[in-house]
């Protein structure tokens, strides 16, 4: 059965006419007695009765004709569907956000994209890291803007580096190191730590400081960043936070050093697989934009 059958099959049934419906869809009557007469050699019996002066549906044509036309519909909706697809008229996007990233760069980020791709319409989430990383190779986000510290490649995704940033020990105006330019690892020890459950750090920092003998006490466990600003602000303990991130008042951001530690953002999309065209406008956009004052050096295979 073809779409062009059940399109004649419709329209005869409309007009119970050959000659009008064949004139509606712009073939000869031939040609469309044809498809109706290959449409029921298909269905196993006759769909019109055929009177000189009275077409009209036989039962099997009633029966069948409501499940036509929702082919006739779905068809429709679904090559409408494909047009936008390829067009870029209309194209959903799903896209992760890591939730320790400050708001303001990947704000300007989508108001870009909606400027310039006004039919890409970006659906967003955002989660910690590890989670991203997984509902991407998953296949249920389409790409992922986040950072994992590690010293092995991750095969699976492609990367594309947008941005780097510092780690800051973020204390209250009246910490005894607040006056400082930098803070040490090793000065760090024995204070009082908020815990960042979304933090990429978490554990890859720990060694760090276990080798250096620091120690620090959780006092707090927080799964919202403002939260955690907030209370570093109240004098409740310290937080291990992006340089970028660590902006309230009464919070002092100080560098760490000895080690450094700095954490790399990246646009990340599974290598190998087919992208669609909205993935390359967000890819597009990301490396014409200049992240805190920057842009974008590296080119995306993800196009």
């Amino acid at each position: 059965m073809e779409i062009s059958q059940v399109r004649y099959f419709l329209a005869v049934a409309k007009e119970l006419n050959f000659t009008r419906a064949a004139e509606q869809c712009n073939v000869t009557q031939p040609a469309l007695s044809r498809a109706i007469k290959l449409l029921e050699d298909e269905f196993g019996g006759p769909l019109f009765h055929r009177e000189r002066r009275f077409t009209h549906l036989t039962e099997l044509g009633r029966m069948v004709e409501t499940y036509l036309e929702g082919v006739f519909e779905n068809s429709r909706q679904a090559k409408q569907i494909a047009e936008q697809y390829v067009t870029l008229k209309k194209m959903p996007l799903k896209v992760g956000i890591m939730s320790t990233i400050a708001p303001d760069e990947i704000i300007e980020l989508i108001a870009a994209v909606r400027a310039h791709h006004p039919g890409v319409e970006l659906h967003l989430c955002d989660a910690d890291a590890v989670s991203l990383r997984k509902r991407l190779i998953e296949g249920e986000l389409e790409a992922a803007i986040y950072a994992l510290p590690s010293d092995v490649p991750d095969d699976e995704v492609h990367s594309l580096p947008l941005f780097q940033e510092q780690m800051v020990m973020a204390v209250h105006l009246a910490h005894r190191l607040a006056n400082q330019r930098v803070v040490r690892v090793k000065d760090m020890s024995n204070e009082s730590y908020i815990h960042r459950n979304n933090c990429e750090f978490a554990g890859y920092a720990d060694a760090i400081l276990a080798e250096q003998g620091v120690t620090v006490s959780p006092v707090y466990w927080s799964d919202r960043d403002d939260w955690t600003l907030a209370m570093i602000a109240a004098g409740l303990g310290f937080g291990f936070m992006p340089e970028h991130t660590a902006k309230h008042p009464g919070v002092v951001p100080l560098p760490i050093t000895e080690p450094e530690f700095w954490r790399e953002v990246n646009l990340v999309t599974v290598r190998g697989r087919r992208h669609s065209p909205a993935v390359g406008a967000l890819v597009r956009e990301a490396t014409q934009k200049k992240w805190f004052g920057e842009r974008v050096k590296a080119l995306s295979a993800a196009e």
